[in-house]
């Protein structure tokens, strides 16, 4: 066993991953959101903390620090919930796994996919991160929004040379 197997052995993303493959099926592109995502939860957190510590001082009572500790298992359960959800490209499949307690795998065919577009808004564009829309043909499926998706131009590119077999032609 070589140092890059055991890597991926230890790695739990590709332990997560990995069970949702078919035995034929290899992992092209795998990623988490972008930690962006995690924006909201860790305003609540501040604006609870800072909340809490006046109305603490005001009031002086100390039961108000059970809402922060709301707010900071919010956060918890926001970066868990973050660090086992991936987007992954198979040679066959397009799918978004996502899911604490109970998993959620939305898959479409690389075959059902007519068009993928990129959106960025101005905050998406600052902090790095945008949304694919995929589209199928004339149905509705499971998958179709996929946001914060981390290096957005970079994956854009890698995901519709796979979706739509684009190779790179440049010599070598």
């Amino acid at each position: 066993m070589n140092i890059q197997d055991m890597m991926v052995y230890r790695d739990t993303g590709a332990r997560t991953v990995d069970r949702y493959l078919m035995s034929y099926e290899g992992r092209v592109i795998a990623v988490r959101k972008h930690p962006a995502v995690l924006i909201l939860p860790v305003a609540v957190a501040v604006a609870g903390l800072v909340v809490c510590g006046v109305v603490a001082a005001v009031a002086g009572t100390a039961l108000v620090w059970w809402l922060w500790l709301a707010a900071l298992g919010f956060l918890v359960w926001r970066v868990v919930s973050w660090s086992i959800e991936f987007f992954l490209v198979t040679e066959h499949r397009v799918m978004l796994i996502n899911g604490v307690f109970n998993r959620n795998v939305a898959m479409m065919p690389l075959a059902k996919v007519t068009d993928i577009a990129l959106e960025r808004s101005v905050l998406g564009r600052m902090l790095g991160y945008g949304e694919f829309v995929l589209e199928s043909g004339g149905q509705t499926q499971a998958l179709r929004n996929v946001p914060f998706m981390p290096y957005p131009e970079q994956l854009y590119l890698e995901v519709s040379s796979v979706i739509f077999g684009a190779e790179d032609e440049s010599p070598d």
